[in-house]
């Protein structure tokens, strides 16, 4: 069974729509037994690191989430909040990867919204993809390059697209709104 992060955030159903459509059942819970016990993690969102993060610390979960040894995949906010600090309502994170997130400076078009590419594609969640291929953002903060960064896209300044350490992979894209190229990305996590 795939869990599917309950915190307030955005964007769960077009998730879980997504695996459905992949032949993977899935349930959407903020109980830690349910967590622990799942096959497969994602935390997905659309939404404030501030509140998710005080949703998080309520319940426990982000000791819960930390401690976590099947792989976890962390979309858009989901990536942020697995970052150590993020600018946005000046919060402490879950310190999974050791990068800041921050505001994208003053510039026409951010957030960033749309179709991008990526390049410097490293690690089994790109296998098959290649970096001239499109996926879709929507953010205004973005996490620094790291030595976790798997993929970087450049908007206004090079951010991390993706990162990855250990059991934990996170992107900064939503896949589950990124055609093939993000259905190949998800199925990808899906089969590790």
């Amino acid at each position: 069974m795939i869990a599917v992060l309950k915190y307030n955030a955005g964007n769960i159903q077009s998730v879980q729509n997504a695996l459905a459509r992949l032949g993977y059942e899935s349930i959407v819970t903020d109980d830690p037994d349910e967590i622990i016990s799942a096959e497969k993690f994602i935390i997905p969102g659309v939404g404030e690191a501030r509140s998710a993060m005080r949703y998080l610390r309520g319940k426990s979960l982000d000791r819960v989430i930390t401690g976590l040894k099947q792989p976890v995949l962390g979309i858009c906010l989901g990536l942020q909040l697995m970052c150590t600090y993020s600018d946005e309502g000046d919060t402490k994170c879950l310190g999974i990867f050791d990068s800041v997130v921050k505001k994208f400076p003053p510039f026409d078009k951010v957030p960033h919204m749309g179709w991008n590419n990526f390049s410097a594609l490293k690690g089994d969640l790109f296998r098959g993809v290649s970096p001239d291929e499109d996926v879709y953002f929507v953010h205004s903060y973005y996490a620094e390059l790291t030595d976790y960064t798997s993929a970087i896209c450049d908007y206004v300044l090079p951010f991390s697209a993706a990162m990855h350490r250990d059991n934990f992979y996170a992107v900064q894209f939503h896949p589950e709104k990124s055609a093939d190229t993000g259905i190949k990305i998800l199925l990808n996590f899906l089969e590790l």
